[in-house]
């Protein structure tokens, strides 16, 4: 069983926000060096990884990201000093939630009830027996 866990996502303003999809795109694109590939390690698509990065490079008044268009070396990105601060300030904030409520999230985890495995999809679920009834005569 899954034991509850804490998911943060901070509210910058109206239809503005940072959390831990955009947080771990930051991540992926600084480790690949690509939106693309970045995008791919999460299992997006690369327009679905350009909106995001767009979207927070829209929020701050530094980018996160720079990107360089493509061309014989098929271009790439870079994760900004910006952005590197970005993501350690969210993990930061992160892991000072997580352990101000550690003992709360135990506390759940003892309180939930154990779930039965879902039975497969090969098992056929039994169905209940059909009444037949006479037809009146």
């Amino acid at each position: 069983m899954a034991a509850p866990r804490l998911t943060l996502r901070i509210e910058l303003g109206p239809g503005r926000q940072i959390g831990p999809g955009k947080i771990r795109l930051l991540e992926a694109i600084r480790d690949s060096g690509s939106i693309s590939r970045g995008g791919q390690a999460l299992g997006m698509s690369y327009r679905r990884a350009w909106l995001l990065v767009d979207d927070i490079n829209r929020c701050f008044r530094e980018p996160a990201v720079l990107a360089q268009a493509g061309g014989a070396r098929g271009g790439g990105a870079a994760v900004t000093p910006f952005g590197l601060e970005l993501i350690r300030h969210y993990r930061d904030i992160e892991a000072e939630a997580h352990a101000a409520t550690l003992s709360r999230l135990e506390h759940l985890q003892a309180a939930l009830r154990t779930l039965r495995a879902a039975p497969s999809r090969t098992t056929q679920p039994k169905r209940p027996a059909r009444r037949v009834q006479a037809k009146a005569q």
